[in-house]
């Protein structure tokens, strides 16, 4: 049963949001944003992790602005006083009504009413595990430390993956020219090797730079692409509980490369 934010499309934002209860009494929550029809983020949040979650039924869709949820979300600003927290507590009463947001820090409650309207339709990258020709599972230390030596102010980041060498490879051509990160197949940095055939595709880094984010906070990543080099960065990040949550960006290539221009 599904749960939607999605940005007003007549407002001057670039993403949507959306958030999705999928059987979400034993599952939890999924937020999807997407921006210009070419990414796509999901973050998912086990049920567990909240300290009450209950759904009431079955199917529930709306949309709100993002710009909006984000300004409430952060009404006491973005970082808490030493030894504070922000409690959250969200509620919708159905459709027509506006999404409740009761915030608490400190014994000071602000209570938001965000007006919701109808969802939009989301991309489906129909991204199956059967379409997947390639997949490695990399220690995120080993990315985090790629893109720090990456030239970022290249406009794509250009990954080959292939069952020969370099097995995976991260390219950037920036102003201080080309630079490449390789990691073999048996580096201890890699959890999990699967490549059935050489592709080499680049992506846009200014739609993958909001991954980073996720990148950052997470302790391994699933990086796998499909036949037309689709690519999902799959993070996995553990909070101070323990728990796991998933954060999994799907995007387009920006252009196919033959072996000519390699």
């Amino acid at each position: 049963a599904p749960l939607i934010f999605l940005q007003n499309e007549l407002q001057r934002e670039r993403y949507a949001l959306s958030a999705s209860l999928d059987n979400a009494r034993h599952l939890g929550l999924r937020v999807t944003v997407e921006d210009a029809k070419c990414i796509q983020a999901n973050a998912f949040i086990q049920a567990e992790i909240f300290q009450e979650f209950s759904v009431q039924e079955e199917s529930v869709m709306f949309r709100v602005s993002l710009s909006v949820l984000l300004d409430c979300l952060t009404i006491f600003g973005t970082s808490s006083l030493p030894g504070t927290s922000t409690a959250l507590r969200m509620c919708y009463r159905g459709y027509g009504h506006p999404l409740m947001l009761f915030l608490e820090e400190g014994g000071v409650v602000t209570v938001c009413k965000i007006h919701t309207q109808e969802p939009d339709e989301l991309l489906d990258f129909d991204f199956c595990s059967t379409k997947v020709v390639n997949k490695i599972i990399l220690q995120s230390e080993g990315l985090r430390e790629a893109f720090a030596e990456l030239d970022m102010t290249s406009e794509v980041l250009q990954i080959t993956m292939s069952p020969d060498k370099p097995y995976f490879r991260l390219s950037t051509f920036g102003n201080a020219g080309s630079a490449h990160v390789d990691y073999p197949r048996d580096s201890d940095l890699m959890e999990a090797f699967h490549c059935n055939q050489t592709q080499t595709n680049r992506y846009k880094i200014s739609l993958l730079k909001p991954s980073t984010k996720a990148l950052a906070l997470s302790c391994k990543v699933s990086i796998r692409t499909d036949a037309q080099g689709f690519l999902s960065l799959q993070y996995m990040i553990r909070n101070e509980d323990g728990q796991i949550c998933f954060v999994e960006y799907y995007c387009c290539p920006d252009e196919n490369i033959t072996e000519a221009e390699l």
